[in-house]
């Protein structure tokens, strides 16, 4: 309905001449909206085709794009999230292990159980909070974690009248109790276990398994009527950590004695296994056995009636502790996985063998797809008899590609692929993930599965550690100048130098190799933290007589591993 104005007034005028000028626009809005339907069911359809894709569109995200030997940091973060072993939390230094990373740590905690089990040890488990009494009972120890003890002072809006610590280790926490249960030399010697969290809280440059805020670990508590049982258990334990590493995770250690420096707070000396990182020459230590003497039992008056007299005199007991934590997980990633994924020894796998299910087009008909699955099926459930890890992929909407590049990220040992013509030869194709291109690729007789798939993983267990050993050995080299100590450090080494023993001696090469690092090295993403003794090696080279410390110069009185270290 058009306003009514008078016929030739101004009003009339600009009226029309303004309900002319809108005409363009009115078309122009209808070409637009036109376009606009017409696109819709477009984007739609690419929509549709992006969900339809589903796993196949969200693999090509999950590929490792950072290089191990460009940028390790990158790299390593990739493979911890893309593999699915860890997801980010929201408090820094934590990470939630996500089920193929607790499978590894499960594997690697049944087999130490077990061992340690048929030495005698029993399993239990103590309060992860320890009183500010307890903690400061032991005045060396607590200086040592000090910085990295966490406390609970709240609880809702109230102060707690005394703050409770929450366990960086067990020794306070636990021998208080041992004082209680200890009262004959019939009680010994008493030897117990706990798998349990720690919390330690003061560091930087958090990494995910090597250095977190709060860790998985096994921590043993022994005790021990003479002096000569605590020692041998030392070693004993420290041969088991060593198995693990080498007979598990097929990652080479060097076993040896920390330095006075370097010793756990409050023990009388320490054992370590040291690995090694060569794609960036540093060390790790992998897990320590220590000795206590009896510094704790006297503090805690953990002691026993002496059996040779009837005076009712006591004697104090001997200690040891021991702990091996998650850890081992980053070793093992760092060690053997490449740019494409993980690269898992067998033995902790969580699977070992993938069998996968190939050669069905398009045109393949029902039944040979039920004969070649069927088949697959028979695979799997042979090869879990035999105790193999074993999983047929017969998932029907991701292409036989996809899945190969999938388990090879996961870094499962073997996949086999299974299809009508192996089927004809009764045989299988197998691929090891350890080897690259054609090098990896052989033949399985189906009539022999069991055995033949068996002595391919020990094949590859054992060559995975030769290949991991070869690797660390070239890379520890021996320094008896100082003038070629830091120039082999920054060839990503280790240094086997001789020593007079001497606290101050060690912390002249961490300030020194340190100094002229920096000095040398232009490159900003290279490490230029200094060197500082890994342990003194239990296996040590004949000492030329007249040997010299190589910072003193004073007589060696033995060979130092030294090197950068996490």
């Amino acid at each position: 309905t058009f306003p009514r104005f008078p016929v030739g007034s101004i009003t009339t005028r600009k009226f029309i001449q303004s309900s002319v000028s809108q005409v363009p626009r009115l078309h122009s809005i209808r070409r637009m909206a036109t376009k606009q339907k017409e696109q819709k069911p477009q984007k739609q359809q690419k929509q549709k085709g992006k969900e339809e894709a589903g796993g196949q569109a969200k693999a090509q995200t999950f590929k490792i794009e950072a290089k191990k030997e460009d940028d390790l940091a990158t790299w390593y973060s990739q493979i911890c999230t893309r593999t699915e072993l860890i997801e980010y939390y929201d408090v820094s230094g934590c990470y939630i292990l996500r089920p193929w990373a607790y499978k590894m740590w499960k594997i690697i905690s049944e087999y130490f159980d077990k061992e340690i089990e048929e030495m005698g040890v029993d399993d239990v488990y103590f309060p992860m909070f320890v009183s500010k009494g307890a903690l400061e009972r032991e005045k060396d120890h607590l200086e040592g974690f000090a910085p990295e003890v966490a406390w609970v002072t709240k609880s809702g809006d109230s102060d707690l009248q005394e703050p409770i610590a929450i366990r960086p280790t067990s020794e306070t926490v636990m021998y208080p109790t041992f004082a209680k249960w200890i009262r004959s030399h019939r009680d010994l010697p008493l030897r117990i276990n706990q798998w349990c969290n720690i919390v330690r809280w003061e560091f930087s440059h958090p990494t995910p398994f090597i250095r977190t805020r709060e860790f998985l670990w096994q921590e043993g508590h022994t005790a021990f009527a003479t002096k000569e049982e605590a020692m041998k258990e030392v070693r004993d334990i420290l041969a088991l950590y060593a198995s693990v590493y080498e007979n598990y995770l097929a990652v080479p250690v060097v076993q040896g004695k920390k330095t006075r420096k370097e010793t756990f707070a409050g023990a009388d000396y320490t054992t370590t296994v040291e690995a090694f990182i060569p794609v960036n020459g540093r060390a790790v230590q992998g897990g320590t056995s220590h000795h206590l003497g009896q510094s704790f039992s006297k503090m805690f008056d953990i002691t026993f009636e002496d059996p040779e007299k009837a005076d009712g005199s006591k004697c104090h007991v001997y200690q040891n502790s021991w702990g091996l934590t998650t850890r081992t997980l980053g070793v093992l990633l760092m060690v053997h996985s490449d740019n494409n994924g993980l690269v898992l020894p067998p033995k902790v796998a969580p699977l070992q063998v993938i069998i996968v299910p190939v050669g069905l087009t398009a045109k393949a008909t029902d039944e040979q797809k039920e004969t070649v699955n069927g088949a697959c099926h028979k695979i799997q459930a042979r090869l879990k008899a035999a105790s193999i890890r074993a999983k047929c992929d017969d998932r029907t909407n991701v292409t036989g590609g996809w899945k190969f590049a999938h388990w090879e990220m996961k870094g499962v040992p073997i996949r086999l692929e299974v299809g009508p013509k192996d089927l004809e030869k009764n045989t299988a194709l197998a691929c090891r993930r350890d080897k690259p291109g054609k090098e990896n690729k052989f033949s399985i007789d189906l009539d022999k599965l069991e055995e033949e798939a068996t002595r391919a993983l020990t094949t590859m267990q054992s060559e995975m550690l030769e290949r991991a050993t070869k690797e660390r050995d070239e890379h520890i080299v021996t320094v008896t100048e100082w003038a070629n100590f830091s120039p082999e450090l920054n060839k990503k080494n280790l240094c086997l130098s001789p020593c007079c023993g001497k606290p101050e001696c060690e912390i002249e090469v961490k300030k020194r190799s340190g100094e002229e690092t920096k000095a040398a090295v232009m490159d900003e993403r290279a490490p230029s933290m200094g060197a500082k003794g890994l342990c003194i090696p239990f296996d040590q080279p004949k000492l030329p007589e007249g040997s010299k410390c190589i910072i003193t110069g004073e007589e060696a009185a033995y060979y130092c591993l030294y090197g950068r270290s996490y």
